[in-house]
């Protein structure tokens, strides 16, 4: 199993300097690159300032030049946001730029809060169609020139320029989590990208298990590569659990907003909900967080990620942002390199903690 991270702009005081923030989200990028994490993902969000990401490709464009050979990829690109050739041009200029580095992630998209600016008021739910048409387009038009008359867009005879570096096209991952979406992104040659959310470990095999049926159903593809996301914080005293527990408490509420119409977000800053408003408040649950997130000690946070191995899972990304001070969140990702990635080095000989307590 190999490591991504996936790192956010993250903005939830007027006072805090936006430039500071640009210079430590890079900063973990470079932490990261050091460590041997494989991939480094940026989002795409528009008018919250909780994720600052109008455009992923110019910030991966800062993290490659800034870098040498983590890969950089979407998580995720939203579909109905884009049409499909300043999609395929933008990307494939962010693969020469950072020397063949992009990996492409694409979704439908989640927050109806984004959706009702961006996307015309669509309904969340109908970002599947955006999503199904606009992927065989971009690599149509990453192929050569191409005309299409589409459902969504239509357009006459026309190109990628420039086109990418990495042939016949740069990795594609699509976000998904229904089994339908699976099996139409094997399909389509598409790596999978799933998360659990914040739900208990259970889902870990649930989202592997559709991701096997998926390719039972497609014998005849390859095999694609399967990546799993949680948001992650590594300490060094098993009492120090409570603080990060706190913060994605905090987080979630924040989030909780971009899923209704109404609500309340000022000057780019969302509101926290009242618990007493969210509806599965039970998964707010401190105790029930801990176990589910991938928060710990070393020594836990290896035995937890044990879970991601058993489901065949090929990518771990390492979700970074949790809205805690830089140098805490900082000194997770040392720790998560210098004290649990080891245990997952195929290189090394020795036994690994699990191994030698079994």
């Amino acid at each position: 199993m190999k490591f991504a991270i996936a790192v956010n702009m993250h903005r939830v005081d007027p006072q805090e300097d936006m430039r500071e923030i640009a210079e430590q989200t890079l900063k973990l990028v470079q932490i990261a690159e050091q460590g041997g994490f494989e991939v480094a993902f940026a989002a795409e969000h528009h008018t919250i300032e909780l994720t600052v990401a109008p455009n992923p490709f110019l910030q991966l464009t800062q993290w490659a030049l800034n870098t040498s050979k983590i890969r950089l990829g979407t998580a995720t690109i939203v579909a109905p946001y884009w049409h499909p050739i300043r999609l395929a041009g933008e990307a494939a200029l962010l693969d020469v730029l950072s020397g063949g580095r992009l990996e492409l992630g694409i979704a439908r998209g989640a927050f109806q809060y984004e959706f009702d600016r961006m996307a015309g008021g669509i309904q969340q739910q109908g970002g599947i169609a955006y999503l199904k048409e606009i992927l065989p387009v971009v690599k149509k038009l990453w192929a050569g020139d191409y005309a299409h008359q589409g459902e969504l867009w239509q357009f006459p005879t026309s190109t990628s320029v420039p086109k990418p570096i990495q042939h016949p096209h740069p990795p594609i991952w699509v976000a998904a989590r229904d089994p339908g979406t699976y099996d139409w992104a094997i399909k389509n040659g598409a790596h999978i990208m799933s998360t659990p959310l914040s739900r208990p470990p259970a889902e870990i095999k649930i989202l592997s298990d559709k991701f096997h049926k998926s390719l039972a159903d497609n014998p005849s593809i390859k095999r694609p590569r399967f990546m799993m996301m949680r948001a992650a914080f590594v300490y060094e005293r098993r009492e120090e659990w409570r603080r990060p527990v706190d913060a994605a408490i905090l987080d979630g509420r924040h989030f909780e907003n971009l899923f209704q119409t109404n609500g309340v977000v000022r000057n780019g800053f969302t509101q926290p909900i009242d618990m007493s408003q969210i509806s599965n408040s039970a998964a707010y649950d401190s105790a029930q967080l801990h176990e589910s997130l991938l928060f710990g000690t070393p020594d836990e946070v290896i035995e937890k990620l044990r879970l991601y191995e058993d489901a065949k899972v090929d990518l771990f990304c390492y979700g970074a942002n949790l809205g805690l001070p830089w140098a805490e969140t900082a000194r997770s990702l040392e720790l998560f390199i210098e004290r649990v990635m080891p245990a997952f080095d195929e290189r090394r000989p020795e036994k690994t903690p699990r191994q030698a307590t079994a």
